[in-house]
């Protein structure tokens, strides 16, 4: 069959033959109709991410959407090794599927699943929103952080503060529900003041897509809130660095809740869950997300191109 492939870290996928993967009892071959470039499948191509551990050559992609023989439509998760998504077929467990709705066609819900699950897990499970709460999202001029707006929105967010450093999109933020907005400058001292002054307003739950100095910034000013008010803080993604600095005086003197939600810290019933949630909704909440489609053929140009003009999902 026809496959990206990658033969060593850090090299991009090439477009060639691979192995047909083979029927397995509880297993699902699927012909895989979509397969996003998510920066989880970069990661993992690179063996840079938590959840890989490969083995080369094999075949990048972390999910996608395929039929079954029978004609099922399923949203797929973690392929078995060595068979990623991005490929003509691939081999995948029953309980790494989701059957479809009929209205959702599948390259807008291999776009979604992702991106979407991230912040709809983080709120719902990790840090169980309740109706009026605020939600400030660090990074949301990202593909996953304008999702997160809406959906913190669409969850019962009362208040939604949306940090980031593409300032033209803060009027799409607005759009999207963000009642406030601030830009992520360089002046470290500058950024920690407006922090402090947003959390004596009140903060109930951050969502994290940066990490980094932003994250120390956040971290370090949470003291300025109301004594005894917790802060649910949700680590999900670190595109602005890793590690950071945490002054331990941030932890004794607020009532900061640190944790993370990603793979491992969520069960598969919760990704299933939250991913199923994703889908029945996205007609009704309207989610921010436009998709390039795109020949699995032209992999290695696509690897490096950015998200500016929507998420590439690769048709093969």
């Amino acid at each position: 069959m026809k496959a990206a492939v990658v033969t060593a870290p850090g090299a991009l996928p090439v477009y060639g033959d691979f192995e047909d993967p083979v029927s397995q009892k509880g297993k699902h071959v699927l012909r895989v109709t979509a397969a996003p470039l998510t920066p989880l499948a970069r990661l993992r191509a690179s063996g840079a991410h938590y959840t890989q551990h490969a083995q080369y050559p094999f075949v990048p992609g972390a999910d996608g959407v395929g039929v079954t023989d029978e004609g099922r439509r399923l949203y797929f998760m973690f392929p078995e090794a060595p068979f990623g998504a991005m490929a003509e077929r691939c081999i995948v467990d029953e309980a790494s599927c989701i059957d479809l709705p009929q209205n959702l066609a599948d390259d807008m819900a291999a776009a979604l699943a992702n991106p979407s699950m991230s912040s709809w897990a983080a709120l719902r499970d990790r840090a169980r929103l309740q109706a009026g709460e605020t939600v400030l999202i660090n990074g949301a001029t990202g593909t996953a952080g304008r999702l997160a707006v809406r959906i913190a929105k669409h969850l019962g967010a009362g208040r939604v503060v949306a940090t980031g450093r593409r300032v033209e999109l803060f009027d799409e933020l607005e759009r999207l529900g963000a009642d406030e907005t601030i830009e992520l400058t360089a002046d470290a001292d500058a950024l920690r003041a407006a922090f402090a002054a947003l959390y004596r307003q009140g903060v109930d739950v951050v969502l994290d897509y940066l990490w980094g100095a932003s994250a120390e910034a956040l971290l370090a000013s949470a003291v300025a809130g109301p004594q005894g008010r917790p802060i649910r803080y949700v680590q999900i993604g670190s595109i602005s660095g890793d590690p950071i600095s945490v002054p331990s005086a941030a932890l004794r003197s607020s009532s900061l809740e640190l944790m993370g939600s990603g793979f491992g810290s969520l069960s598969i019933d919760s990704v299933r869950g939250a991913i199923t949630s994703v889908f029945e909704s996205a007609n009704e909440t309207r989610l921010p997300i436009s998709v390039r489609r795109m020949p699995l053929s032209e992999v290695s140009k696509a690897w490096t191109e950015s998200e500016v003009d929507g998420r590439i999902v690769f048709i093969p």
